[in-house]
C-alpha cells in the first residue's frame, strides 16, 4: 500500500522570511515534493498564508477577526497556485482545492476526489484553511490528514527542527524529544503545533512528525518516511516508513 503522508508548509517559508514569494525557496520545496511523488509517496498539502497576512495579527491591529482570517485564507490560496505551478514544472501533476469556491483557479474542496487524485499520483495541495474564521492551518492540516485517511501529519516548521521542553530560540540547553506522546504536549504546554490540532490527533490516533525546514533534504526525508525531526504519537510508537498502516 502506497505511504500517503498530509505536509504542512508555513506561509513563511514561501518567503524565505520576507513578505511574498520567493521564486528560488519555493522551487527548492517543489523538487522535494516531486522527488518524493516519484517514488510513489502520495502527497496531499496544506498551505499557510503567513508571508502575506496573518488573520490573528491583523484582528489585533483592530481589524475584526472573522475579517481578517478570510484576508489570510486569500494568502494561503496565493501560496498554493505557486507551488503547483512549481510542482508541475518538476513533471508532477498537481491540483489545488480551495475551501472557498474560485472556479477559475482551483478544484471545490471534495475529501472523495482528492484522494482518487492521490490515487493516481498527483499532489493535491489545500488551499483557504478550513473556509472558516478562528481556524488555524495546523488545526485544519490534521482534518484534513483525517479525511483523506493519511498515515501520518508532517508539520513542518521554521527555526526548530522538532519537539522541545522550552523554545530553543530563548533557552539555551533546551531538551529536544525524539518522541513524545500527545497528552504528555498538552499537560507539558509545549507550543509546537497548536493545542487544537494535537487533541484532534490523539482522539483519531493519527501520528504526527513535526520538523524543521532548513537541512539539505529534509522535506524529501519526510515525506520518505526517514527518522527525522520529533515523532508525535497517541501512545505506543507508530511506524513511519513505507510500511505505515
Amino acid at each position: 500500500m502506497a505511504r500517503r503522508v498530509l505536509l504542512k508548509l508555513s506561509g513563511e517559508v514561501f518567503g524565505g522570511g520576507a513578505l511574498g514569494i520567493d521564486p528560488d525557496v519555493v522551487n527548492r520545496i517543489s523538487s522535494q515534493i516531486a522527488e518524493a511523488a516519484r517514488d510513489g509517496v502520495q502527497v496531499a498539502i496544506v498551505v499557510g498564508g503567513g508571508n502575506f497576512f496573518r488573520g490573528a495579527e491583523l484582528s489585533q491591529r483592530g481589524m475584526e477577526r472573522g475579517r481578517a482570517d478570510y484576508i489570510g485564507m486569500l494568502g494561503t490560496v496565493m501560496n498554493a497556485l505557486a507551488l503547483q505551478d512549481f510542482i508541475e514544472k518538476q513533471g508532477i501533476e498537481t491540483r489545488v482545492q480551495s475551501a472557498i469556491a474560485m472556479s477559475q483557479v482551483a478544484e471545490p474542496y471534495i475529501p472523495r476526489r482528492a484522494v482518487r487524485h492521490l490515487e493516481k499520483g498527483r499532489v493535491v495541495i489545500f488551499g483557504a484553511g478550513a473556509g472558516m474564521p478562528y481556524f488555524s492551518t495546523d488545526t485544519v492540516s490534521a482534518q484534513r490528514a483525517l479525511e483523506i485517511k493519511a498515515d501520518i501529519v508532517l508539520m513542518s516548521k521554521n527555526g526548530v527542527d522538532g519537539v522541545y521542553d522550552a523554545d530553543p530560540r530563548t533557552t539555551p540547553g533546551a531538551t529536544k524529544y525524539d518522541d513524545v506522546t500527545f497528552a504528555e504536549s498538552l499537560q507539558r504546554g509545549l507550543k509546537v503545533v497548536d493545542a487544537a490540532a494535537f487533541a484532534l490527533c490523539m482522539e483519531n490516533k493519527l501520528p504526527m512528525i513535526v520538523f524543521g525546514m532548513t537541512g539539505e533534504g529534509n522535506i524529501a526525508r519526510a515525506l520518505r518516511g526517514e527518522k527525522i525531526g520529533t515523532l508525535v504519537h497517541a501512545g505506543t510508537v507508530p511506524t513511519t516508513g513505507d510500511e505505515a498502516p
